[in-house]
């Protein structure tokens, strides 16, 4: 094969054709400076999709429930006033006061425990939620680093083509004489350029996929975290609360003497768990702020590529 023909061999349909699916163009010379433009089209379409499912996940989650349910167990554990059982006594029973107080302290006793059910009830919704969304995240995030790795491949591709043409252009620019020689010259450095912006723009493509990648992993990992926490707070803590917390109120609306033994450094103990629970929430949230961000950034930048 002459150097030309092989030279000319580098931009031809069959090659660009692999990485790209063209406009229809008016002449052969437009038609392969469209295929250079677009080089790696198809896998920028198949990263829109897939930036777009990750973007629908996203906008499907609601932490509202979660976060309403916590916010309203550490009001009411907070509330909890252990002051109440301290009226006791021969005047305390005169005057009915103990009663009394111990009625409301068992009142505080029930919200919260009706409260951390209803925080049990919306942990069990999300995990649902989750359980499913997580497989079609991590499938999602599979096929989008399968493209980047396309991508990859395909500029590595078309380097190792410019690296060849330009050696076959220097050495055909000393044996054209002719006007059309000089021409296609022309066409082909030209061609050069364009597949050098392109290949430019693809490497920034797979940068930002990469990183949003790498943040949308982050992002699934704290969410499986925040879950498992609360999962495990629900499990632990509060069921420790529970043991202690209904049988005091029960204990002290009998008239006995309540035993505040350990019941109060166990409220303490669950007070400190939901606070951490409502702080890893609020992170999470940040995050998933941030990803929503990202993916509305690396949008416009597969828009910009075409």
């Amino acid at each position: 094969m002459a150097d030309s023909d092989r030279t000319a061999s580098l931009m031809t349909p069959a090659k660009l054709a692999q990485v790209s699916r063209p406009k229809a163009a008016v002449s052969p010379a437009a038609y392969l400076d469209r295929m250079a433009a677009d080089a790696g089209h198809m896998h920028l379409h198949q990263l829109a999709q897939l930036r777009g499912v990750l973007e629908t996940h996203a906008r499907a989650r609601d932490p509202a429930p979660i976060a309403k349910e916590l916010a309203q167990l550490a009001k009411t554990l907070s509330d909890l006033d252990f002051a109440l059982l301290e009226a006791r006594g021969w005047w305390a029973r005169t005057t009915g006061k103990g009663r009394s107080t111990s009625g409301e302290f068992a009142a505080q006793v029930e919200q919260i425990d009706a409260t951390a059910q209803a925080l049990a009830l919306q942990v069990q919704k999300l995990h649902k939620r989750q359980q499913a969304e997580a497989v079609a995240t991590e499938r999602t995030l599979v096929e989008f680093e399968v493209e980047c790795r396309a991508i990859d491949k395909l500029v590595e591709q078309g380097a190792r083509w410019l690296q060849d043409m330009r050696k076959q252009l220097q050495e055909r620019s000393a044996a054209a004489t002719g006007e059309q020689s000089q021409q296609q010259l022309r066409e082909d450095a030209g061609r050069c350029d364009i597949l050098i912006a392109r290949l430019k723009l693809l490497r920034d493509v797979v940068a930002a996929a990469q990183a949003v990648h790498e943040q949308a992993r982050g992002t699934a990992a704290q969410r499986a975290t925040v879950l498992q926490m609360l999962q495990q707070v629900l499990a632990s803590d509060v069921k420790a609360w529970q043991g202690r917390m209904p049988a005091l109120a029960a204990q002290a609306a009998q008239g006995k003497p309540p035993s505040l033994e350990g019941a109060m450094e166990t409220h303490q103990e669950l007070q400190l768990c939901i606070r951490q629970c409502i702080a890893d929430g609020e992170t999470l949230r940040a995050q998933e702020d941030a990803l929503a961000a990202a993916l509305a950034g690396f949008g416009r930048l597969l828009d910009a590529a075409g």
